[in-house]
């Protein structure tokens, strides 16, 4: 109180209003040169003297006591970074133990005496007890001390934790109702609202698969045959491929298909079976090798496609090829394949992935599913030889040809808002592929580039390795976001009655990734359609003056873009950070990435502190700075453009412009708590079904669109 008001002449007004310039200063003081100075000074002696700081701070004009804070700051930010290192390898190490703990006691439960076939004798029940009663007191240590740290967050003592539940049955409960979701990774939580919810840990989609030599050699001998089928339609026009009169894509002769490569048992095929085809090439900014190399790595091929693969996992190498080029090289995959929306299901694959160096600097990769009985009821789809062929180019370019070829068997109706454009093939199409392909590549482009092709305000960001930083922070937000509103088997989705006929959909999840707010997070998404192209719709959710328009949370004020950069050639891909005016936050940025090529466009936004921004801005390692991402998928509708009153475009992007309409998806992430033993209330729910609403009835009315 005392220091608040005595001590000064000017008026507490003038104090108020002069409060913000002194923050905002605290943030731009240094200069670059300066920064790069005392950085340098740092590596050398973290602890300078007061003769080296006076020195120091007659070379850069700063006082003595500006540096010796400066060295104080840096000293307390190098410690806890040194300390989250170390949190996460105890972590990994502790879950470790733990998984080896678990397997000796499973494996002691089979232990038999080779004396008397019967268990073996165990230890002493006293001694017994006494361990028992040791663990029991270690364990009431810790519930004290977590109990002392939550109280401290929630800011009143806490008398009771709430009973522990068995992992298996954990939930959140409603007080309406129990509620819930099972997030990824996480365990299963129980739900009233969605029948058939289980309540046991979810089992991995590819269970543990022995394969003998006979099936390596059965798998062998299918990827050969797969492989000289795929090379045949990459290369042959007639009579396998014809020109769509519709829109010009290349669409398969399925007579022809079929008297050339006939299928034992076709005429026992269900009636629901549907069958997609598609071809497309185009020029990709990658080498050849590069770009084989991605594709044969199930980690790498999950970040090429997050937009399109919600997983991929190699479950066993049977041929490893030879070193350097990957030819003969043969692995047994799964792969889950998702469009960007809660309405659509996902599409499960056990393939067999196999590459071939058809020549120098040609190579063909070949896609073909491998039928296990016991995943015959799990596989709806049925990938035929599919996949693509890479030729190098002169200037470092390939050129890519990408065929998609599918069997799927529709057991429940697609929703009529997607009917069109999954029954056209565009959804899962090989064109869907290639565009992605073009603009991820673009992006690697962009990130290994040293120099800074940034537009920001004063310098924001001064270095490459500060834009390499800021893009893999931007990439994480992306993958977090197509994750949360992906229809996969770690997610559960609940719909809530709506403002109209889809709802919105929640799924809840327990967060304890470090990239993401440790607790519980609650993520709902609708989808919506609109009018509208899908290119105006893209550049009115990109551009900065009619963001208020839409972004209920920024109750109406004006935004700022103080840092861009391109990740891409098309001016729509680029990473953005905005501030916002007039708001209560002057400590908080939005982190923003925008994309877009032929099969769709993404908008994707999180608010990120300025220290962390700071952080990532000066090229440090973003990967524990906590990301909880919301945003926008829009994709063309499927329809052609009859000219009803849509709105057209004029983009050079095919589907995009051909499309009468908009498919959007808007979703939402909030953190309902910071404790992961928290219970999930109506209120949590209720606010982000209003929050979704008045998004959409924005947005509907700033496109001038029926709000029904």
């Amino acid at each position: 109180m005392e220091f608040g008001s005595g001590g000064g002449s000017g008026s507490p007004g003038d104090h108020d209003a002069s409060d913000p310039q002194r923050r905002k200063k605290r943030y731009h003081r240094h200069t670059a040169n300066q920064i790069q100075r005392l950085e340098a000074l740092f590596k050398e002696c973290p602890h300078p003297d007061e003769k080296q700081r006076l020195q120091l701070s007659r070379e850069l004009g700063l006082a003595p006591r500006q540096i010796k804070f400066w060295f104080q700051n840096r000293r307390t930010q190098m410690k806890a970074q040194h300390e989250r290192a170390d949190n996460c390898a105890l972590r990994a190490e502790n879950d470790k133990i733990r998984c080896e703990n678990i397997a000796i006691r499973e494996a002691l439960k089979n232990v038999i005496c080779p004396s008397c076939g019967g268990p073996p004798v165990t230890e002493d029940s006293y001694f017994d007890e006494q361990k028992l009663r040791v663990e029991n007191a270690q364990l009431k240590e810790e519930l004290d001390r977590v109990s002392s740290i939550a109280a401290k967050y929630i800011g009143r003592p806490i008398s009771q934790l709430p009973p522990v539940q068995p992992i298996h049955i954990s939930s959140l409960d409603l007080t309406m109702g129990s509620f819930g979701g099972q997030g990824i990774g996480g365990p299963s939580l129980d739900l009233d609202l969605l029948p058939g919810s289980s309540s046991t840990m979810p089992n991995l989609p590819y269970p543990p698969i022995v394969i003998s030599d006979m099936d390596k050699s059965l798998m062998t001998e299918v990827a050969a045959n797969a492989m000289e089928e795929l090379l045949r339609l990459l290369q042959t026009n007639e009579p396998f491929w014809m020109k769509s009169r519709e829109d010009g894509r290349d669409v398969l002769d399925l007579e022809s298909y079929e008297r050339i490569f006939p299928r034992p048992n076709s005429h026992l095929k269900s009636p629901n079976i549907r069958v997609e085809a598609s071809r497309d090439s185009g020029v990709v900014i990658m080498n050849g090798l590069a770009l084989v190399d991605m594709f044969m790595d199930s980690n790498k091929w999950v970040e090429l496609f997050p937009t399109i693969v919600s997983m991929g996992k190699t479950i066993e190498v049977i041929s490893s090829g030879m070193l350097g080029s990957h030819s003969g090289s043969l692995q047994l995959m799964y792969e889950e394949l998702q469009v960007l929306s809660p309405l659509v299901a996902t599409r499960e694959f056990y393939i067999l992935r196999y590459c071939q160096q058809i020549e120098q600097g040609l190579w063909a990769i070949v896609n073909v599913s491998y039928e296990f009985p016991q995943f015959a009821s799990q596989c709806r789809s049925h990938r035929l030889p599919s996949g693509c062929l890479i030729q190098d180019m002169p200037n470092g370019y390939s050129k890519v040809t990408w065929v998609e070829h599918v069997e799927i068997e529709d057991k429940t109706p697609t929703h009529r808002l997607y009917r069109d454009l999954i029954h056209s093939g565009l959804a899962f199409g090989a064109e869907r592929w290639l565009s992605t392909l073009q603009r991820m590549c673009e992006r690697f482009a962009c990130l290994m580039v040293s120099g800074t092709s940034t537009r920001d305000l004063g310098g924001v960001i001064p270095t490459a390795d500060g834009k390499r930083s800021m893009m893999k922070l931007a990439q994480r937000m992306v993958n977090n976001f197509c994750t949360s509103i992906s229809t996969s088997n770690s997610h559960r989705w609940t719909t809530l009655s709506g403002m109209n006929e889809v709802g919105v959909r929640v799924t809840v999840h327990k967060s304890s990734d470090p990239g993401q707010p440790n607790g519980v997070v609650l993520s709902a998404a609708t989808t919506f359609w609109l009018p509208v192209s899908p290119q105006n719709v893209f550049n009115f959710f990109k551009d900065e003056r009619t963001r208020p328009q839409w972004d209920v949370l920024s109750n109406g004020n004006a935004v700022q873009e103080v840092a861009h950069i391109a990740n891409g050639s098309h001016p729509g891909n680029c990473i953005s950070v905005i501030r916002a005016f007039n708001t209560s936050q002057n400590n908080m940025l939005i982190l923003q990435e925008s994309c877009i090529d032929s099969s769709g466009s993404l908008v994707v936004y999180c608010p990120v502190d300025l220290p962390a921004i700071n952080l990532a801005m000066s090229g440090e390692d973003p990967s524990y700075i906590p990301l909880l991402p919301s945003g926008f998928t829009i994709s063309p509708d499927g329809r052609l453009d009859q000219g009803d009153g849509a709105s057209s475009s004029s983009s050079a992007h095919v589907n995009m412009g051909r499309s009468g309409g908009s498919l959007i998806t808007v979703a939402f992430q909030i953190l309902v708590s910071s404790l992961p033993s928290a219970k999930l209330n109506l209120e949590s729910v209720t606010t982000v079904n209003n929050l979704i609403g008045t998004t959409v009835q924005q947005i509907k009315s700033a496109l001038n669109c029926p709000s029904s």
